[in-house]
């Protein structure tokens, strides 16, 4: 991927154009929208396309050129704009526009703070496993080994994100998984200004793996303690891996 450097140029954002990469892959998003689509379903895509690398952060939106893509009208896009701009993902430039958002290393530290708190505490408060938790969990990381194998780093970041939300979904809160649906996918956009994906996401296959048996064995304690140690490591790293491609 890009470093930040490379993300501005002179001072100032790419500008998005029409391409037919980005163009076809948006106008074959048409068939998931349907006359009566709501800007809910139009940011889903969005978001979508955002943490798989389609719209690096700094690109600048073009209302034109998404509304000829998707299909839809001007007050659907702009709605769905304002639901990623509350998200964090997006942010709107006076004069200029709508980008998708290049977050600083204070980002990094708040988006881990939260982390702390939302995911370790789901732990802490957990009396049980569940069962059907650890199964999931257990999934992701097989898919996460299986893209590693085959080289697929930004398969195994996804994979990653998966195992977390379902750690924070053991909460058993709607507001809790989806707070930290949010803020995976504003972590995505770290990661997609990262040189090196394979540096990022690799040292952590053998941490999730160690996080899955302590909640496989039933012991939420030592998952938490484990996963505060790992968040550390985590952000530590992140932070020079992000410096790095500044």
């Amino acid at each position: 991927m890009p470093g930040a450097s490379r993300i501005r140029e002179a001072g100032l954002f790419y500008d998005l154009h029409v391409t037919d990469e980005w163009g076809t892959r948006l106008a074959g998003d048409r068939a998931l929208l349907d006359r009566g689509s709501t800007a809910e379903r139009v940011a889903d895509i969005l978001r979508q396309r955002i943490t798989e690398g389609v719209f690096l952060p700094g690109t600048r939106l073009s209302e034109e050129s998404l509304r000829e893509a998707l299909g839809i009208s001007r007050n659907t896009l702009r709605e769905a704009f304002r639901l990623l701009s509350h998200e964090g993902l997006l942010e709107h430039q006076l004069n200029r526009g709508v980008f998708v958002r290049l977050l600083s290393t204070a980002d990094i530290r708040d988006l881990y703070a939260i982390r702390r708190i939302l995911e370790c505490g789901a732990l802490r408060n957990l009396t049980t496993v569940p069962a059907e938790a650890v199964s999931l969990a257990g999934a992701a990381i097989e898919v996460a080994e299986q893209a590693a194998a085959r080289g697929d780093w930004s398969a195994v970041g996804t994979a990653n994100m998966r195992f977390h939300q379902t750690i924070a979904d053991m909460a058993g809160s709607r507001r809790v998984a989806e707070a930290v649906r949010a803020l995976l996918a504003e972590l995505r956009l770290v990661f997609l200004v990262v040189a090196d994906p394979r540096q990022l996401h690799e040292p952590y296959l053998a941490g999730n793996r160690a996080l899955y048996e302590l909640l496989a064995a039933g012991d939420p304690r030592a998952a938490e303690e484990a996963l505060q140690r790992y968040f550390d490591d985590a952000e530590a790293q992140l932070l020079a891996a992000y410096a790095a491609a500044a």
